[in-house]
């Protein structure tokens, strides 16, 4: 039976029960999962397992078919509007307009949260993801992995309590994976990350807790301390098998 988190630092997400189906397929099936501030949570499983499915549902991106919801302390769907001004969300796609610049970009984002001191903060972010020097140049002239790096600066722009990211390294250079890792590793206190990734050992070595999903189900879900990420992949490996 399914209990409630002790008690302990704010819970950012809560789910008890959650399903998502896709006609007659469930994609997730009954699952319970918590985050709390300042952890890191790890979703791995091969394709198909339901863990982008999962992070959606977190998100408020897709309705649960059944099950409870709370994400930042708001029921979900029903006041998924409060709980979506502290996520922040990074998927395959930067979510960025192509024809204006990285500064237009963030400034969008910027008065869309009506965030103060916006010109000062997107300068600050552009820095920090190492866009600065491609201030004024159209997203369309971006790679794939400068486009990535400028979709986790927006994302970074609200200072977000949880951050959900769903195969972020994906497309992104080396650069942008050693940015994206600093930035994981040394995210402020309080920040909750959930991570969904297929990278098992890189995952690993991210998380505070990692869960393991295999055909809409949690098969694993456990503390990642003391875990030594090239010899979890063995077990990884049995779990999906």
């Amino acid at each position: 039976m399914s209990t409630a988190p002790p008690p302990g630092p704010e819970v950012l997400l809560s789910g008890r029960g959650l399903v998502r189906r896709f006609g007659e397929r469930a994609a997730v099936a009954g699952v319970d999962i918590d985050l709390r501030a300042g952890e890191c949570l790890v979703i791995l499983g091969p394709n198909g397992a339901g863990k982008s499915t999962l992070m959606r549902i977190a998100a408020t991106l897709l309705r649960p078919d059944a099950g409870t919801l709370e994400v930042c302390g708001h029921r979900c769907p029903d006041r998924a509007d409060r709980a979506r001004g502290r996520i922040g969300v990074l998927g395959h796609e930067p979510m960025l307009y192509r024809d204006l610049t990285a500064a237009q970009n963030l400034e969008f984002f910027a008065d869309l949260h009506g965030l103060s001191g916006a010109g000062e903060r997107v300068m600050e972010s552009l820095d920090r993801v190492g866009l600065l020097a491609r201030t004024h140049d159209p997203v369309r002239t971006f790679s794939r992995g400068m486009a990535q790096r400028l979709g986790l600066a927006r994302v970074l722009l609200a200072d977000p309590d949880l951050l959900l990211l769903d195969e972020p390294h994906a497309g992104l250079d080396a650069q942008g994976v050693a940015l994206l890792d600093e930035e994981l590793r040394r995210r402020r206190p309080g920040r909750a990350v959930l991570l969904v990734t297929h990278e098992v050992e890189r995952g690993v070595g991210l998380a505070d807790r990692v869960m393991v999903m295999r055909n809409g189900r949690c098969v694993l879900d456990e503390s990642a301390d003391g875990a030594h990420p090239a010899a979890f992949r063995t077990r990884y490996e049995e779990l999906i098998a």
